[in-house]
């Protein structure tokens, strides 16, 4: 499988921020994914799903109860009465009334800026139109070079390259024995650019085998110096982590 342009001239290892830089900002929110471009990631991960009047929104959790002030489902919540909700004061006063982005906001504002890892994140409503929906949004933004696709769900991914083969993918696997599966054989023998496997299932002899099949690993999540030094001496392509800041200096990229 040949790799996607977006990644031939790109830095190694490639600097995600997991949900914007979420140890300095409220996770999924443009205060966090604005912070971490500041702060010299290579990009951004986020997770997307939709309102329950279809709109495109950037939250984490199957509800808002742990990251706003609100309570509920997210699939229940309208747009506009998600955008009510404050989703930064649980992280800090400072940040009082930061709102939960539309996808929409986020490609307009940072899809230039940055590479922007988007989780296909509908795995409470698997047969939504999120992926559809998604897709048209990279369309209209022109971000096809822009953006790299993951999931869970290799239905999501199928339906992504189906709709946008030029836009790369990554399978995440779960960690421990769960996620087996797919960090073996559902990665060998499926149409995926990129391995993302949890930090703890990984070893060098695993980076060698994915680049043995000409493909890339991006791990999540990586904080520590120690963590990120291994990483590196490793060879993975990219690697996610809540303190973009930490993760520039120890590669040696500070300002």
């Amino acid at each position: 499988m040949n790799p996607s342009p977006m990644f031939e001239h790109s830095p190694r290892p490639l600097l995600f921020a997991h949900r914007g830089a979420s140890l300095h900002a409220p996770e999924n929110t443009m205060e966090a994914f604005n912070l971490a471009l500041q702060q010299g990631a290579d990009g951004v991960e986020l997770d997307a799903k939709l309102s329950a009047d279809g709109e495109v929104i950037v939250i984490h959790d199957p509800t808002v109860d742990r990251t706003t002030n609100g309570h509920g489902r997210v699939a229940m919540f309208k747009l506009t009465d998600l955008r009510a909700l404050d989703a930064g004061s649980f992280f800090s006063e400072k940040f009082r009334g930061a709102q939960i982005p539309m996808l929409d906001e986020v490609f307009a504002v940072i899809g230039r800026q940055g590479i922007i890892n988007v989780e296909l994140k509908n795995y409470t409503t698997p047969r939504d139109q999120l992926v559809e929906k998604v897709c048209a949004l990279v369309q209209k933004h022109n971000l096809q070079k822009k953006i790299l696709f993951s999931s869970f769900f290799a239905s999501n991914l199928k339906r992504a390259a189906h709709l946008l083969p030029e836009v790369p993918r990554g399978l995440l696997a779960l960690g421990g024995w769960k996620g087996m599966w797919a960090r073996s054989f559902g990665f060998m023998f499926g149409e995926y650019q990129a391995l993302h496997p949890h930090i703890t299932d990984v070893n060098a002899p695993q980076v060698a085998r994915v680049h043995k099949l000409k493909r890339r690993i991006h791990v999540w999540t990586a904080n520590s110096e120690q963590d990120l030094l291994r990483l590196k001496n490793w060879g993975v392509d990219g690697i996610i982590t809540d303190d973009p800041l930490t993760a520039v200096r120890v590669m040696g990229r500070g300002k």
